[in-house]
């Protein structure tokens, strides 16, 4: 009667420890389950669709995407795009192996009259390309917020390591590997970083830019021959708009 006493509780014992087993792996299924969301949501996030812009020319059509992590500058241009505030306008100041710059409309108004917060993000710089905000300078804009509508392409230039340490030495700034080797191959305007928010990228027609940068200007860096912004369109399917197809999707 005793030894069937010790196996009965023995038996409740293994069914203990067995059930207890059970739990601790289903805690673990659980865990693991809602880590995998998470990375999944994630992963949609950081591959969220980016709104793709067409600005025509009148030298050329470029593309250029506008990033997600800066989406107060997105939005606005986005906005302005959808109102029409660049068609027939013109890029009023180029300077070669700098940039060119647009951003007033048609009938020759500066900005729309208000300010978008800066978005500053390391991993967004000045290199050949980017799609940035101009601003008011330092001195009566301390927190270098940008410009409701005035915006710049860079066409900078290439740089060797030389010319990047005396940059860092003097400036106090310290390129990450990516903007030096960036800077060395493609090129840009490192002494813009960590100033003026970068809030997108060409994608195509850097060649367009190329040739804008090249014309003649006279005072005030205006070009000679007026270069002028026919349109600025969204791609159609592309970014915040639903049913993206593949051949506009970045």
């Amino acid at each position: 009667m005793q030894n069937e006493e010790c196996r009965i509780k023995s038996l409740n014992i293994k069914s203990l420890n067995f059930e207890l087993l059970n739990l601790r792996n289903m805690k673990k299924l659980i865990i693991a389950a809602l880590v995998l969301v998470g990375l999944t949501c994630q992963a949609q996030k950081t591959t969220e669709k980016e709104t793709v812009v067409v600005i025509k020319t009148s030298m050329g059509t470029m593309k250029a995407k506008l990033y997600n992590d800066t989406p107060q500058h997105r939005d606005n241009f986005i906005k302005l795009v959808n109102e029409g505030w660049y068609n027939g306008s013109r890029f009023h100041r180029v300077i070669n192996e700098f940039m060119i710059q647009g951003g007033q409309n048609k009938d020759g108004r500066l900005d729309p009259g208000y300010t978008i917060p800066a978005e500053f993000k390391d991993n967004h710089f000045h290199k050949k390309g980017a799609l940035a905000a101009a601003r008011q300078g330092d001195q009566v804009n301390p927190k270098k917020a940008s410009s409701g509508s005035q915006f710049y392409i860079v066409q900078g230039k290439v740089y060797d390591d030389k010319w990047l340490d005396m940059f860092e030495s003097r400036s106090g700034k310290v390129l990450s590997a990516r903007q030096r080797q960036t800077y060395k191959t493609v090129g840009g305007t490192p002494h813009l970083d960590g100033d003026y928010t970068v809030f997108g990228e060409v994608i195509e027609g850097l060649d367009i830019v190329d040739k804008i940068a090249a014309v003649k200007t006279g005072r005030m860096d205006v070009p000679v021959e007026p270069v002028t912004i026919i349109s600025v369109t969204i791609e159609k399917g592309c970014g915040k708009e639903k049913n993206c197809d593949k051949s506009c999707c970045h």
